[in-house]
């Protein structure tokens, strides 16, 4: 079933959100892209792990809290952000930590694009196709496959995670939707991730910097492009169903 869109026009108040995370993401690129870095959290690792033996409910609020500000708000560091939550937390408590903040954190940037700009582009895009029966084919066939799509865009490793945020909120995706697929869809990248900032400690003794492209070595990528083939069998299904069904039947 396809969600009501409003018709109305653009309401200035509905930007706010959304202006707020652009000039935030601005200043936060120039002042923070120098600050979450590896040689950083290298730097403070004694730190924070003092400061998490010491009060270890607050470090694990707080790591989870400035997560989502810095997915909300689309700031610099999202993957040192990962590699510390494995460093400080390890991978059993650290990679759902990560995947819980991350997922607020793209609800947030979500629902502050979808209110917004998202419904009103939707409204107008419909109103200004010129071949309305099209749009409406598209539309159908993101419904149908809405999870799907949504969980390939969270698995394939080349697709930015703030594309990721933001482009369903411009093609009428459902909240429940978006945030199931977010949830899960991420867990994968997150666990190794966490697990390289879990070995960070003899990372640190040698003097090395971790290999944040092992997520494209097949050993890894090989599992993942096989959640992607997967996720994307219902497409395929579908699309031989929809094209071998007799013309005019329902």
């Amino acid at each position: 079933m396809v969600d009501e869109k409003p018709r109305g026009g653009l309401q200035p108040g509905k930007l706010i959100p959304l202006a707020v995370i652009v000039v935030v993401a601005i200043v936060g690129f120039f002042t923070l892209r120098d600050f979450l870095t590896f040689e950083t959290l290298r730097d403070n690792s004694e730190r924070l792990t003092s400061w998490r033996d010491s009060n270890y409910p607050l470090a694990a609020a707080a790591y989870v809290l400035f997560y989502a500000v810095v997915v909300a708000f689309s700031l610099p560091g999202g993957a040192i952000m990962t590699l510390a939550g494995g460093f400080i937390f390890g991978i059993v408590v650290g990679a759902p930590l990560t995947v819980i903040a991350a997922t607020l954190g793209a609800t947030a940037i979500f629902l502050a694009a979808k209110t917004g700009l998202g419904d009103v582009l939707y409204a107008r895009l419909q109103k200004k196709a010129d071949d309305p029966g099209m749009l409406n084919k598209i539309e159908d066939g993101l419904r149908k496959n809405e999870i799907s799509y949504l969980l390939l865009m969270r698995l394939v490793p080349a697709i930015p995670f703030f594309l990721a945020n933001i482009a369903p909120a411009f093609l009428g995706v459902r909240l429940r939707n978006f945030v199931l697929t977010t949830f899960f869809g991420i867990i994968p990248g997150t666990v190794v991730y966490s697990s390289v900032g879990a070995g960070l400690g003899e990372v640190f003794a040698r003097g090395e910097t971790p290999n944040l492209g092992i997520i494209f070595e097949w050993h890894i990528l090989g599992p993942i492009l096989g959640l992607c083939a997967l996720a994307a069998m219902p497409i395929v299904i579908n699309y031989f169903r929809d094209r071998n069904k007799p013309a005019g039947a329902s």
